[in-house]
């Protein structure tokens, strides 16, 4: 599978773990950083993953940054991108599973190594249900219009 991930600097150490044992599953990776200590503004990095995968370079994605938060805040102004901030590996399965998620994020401040790792296999090995679920994922890109409640 084509993965993109990215990081801003409170994750690039959780980032290189992820990718280097992302490559040893056989998987391409792309790392679009950052790749160091320095501060960076993650919404950077969250855009330039976002557009990876909308543009069908990467099949999937993985954002990293200290909480999670800021990233996958960053990755779903992407109307392509549906990403699902997860902590364990039941919400990362879900998410795929439910919400056809095709970004994960985890903050590295919270998920150590092997959590991580546990997370992203999860949301790798699950395919999305369809069903009742495409419905409502549908409206995630399509939203309805919805009368004035005044």
């Amino acid at each position: 599978m084509r993965i993109a991930i990215a990081s801003d600097h409170a994750a690039y150490e959780l980032k290189a773990l992820l990718a280097d044992w992302l490559r040893g599953e056989g998987h391409e990776v792309a790392d679009l950083g950052t790749n160091g200590p320095e501060s960076v503004d993650y919404p950077d990095y969250g855009y330039r993953l976002a557009e990876a995968v909308a543009n069908g370079s990467a099949e999937r994605g993985v954002a990293l940054c200290g909480s999670g938060i800021g990233i996958s805040i960053s990755v779903n102004r992407n109307p392509a991108c549906r990403c699902a901030l997860v902590s364990e590996p039941l919400s990362a399965k879900l998410a795929r599973e439910h919400n056809d998620a095709n970004v994960v994020a985890l903050g590295a401040r919270l998920t150590g190594i092997d959590m991580a790792k546990a997370c992203v296999a999860a949301f790798l090995a699950t395919d999305f249900a369809g069903d009742r679920h495409a419905r409502r994922v549908d409206k995630l890109s399509h939203p309805p219009v919805l009368e004035n409640s005044r």
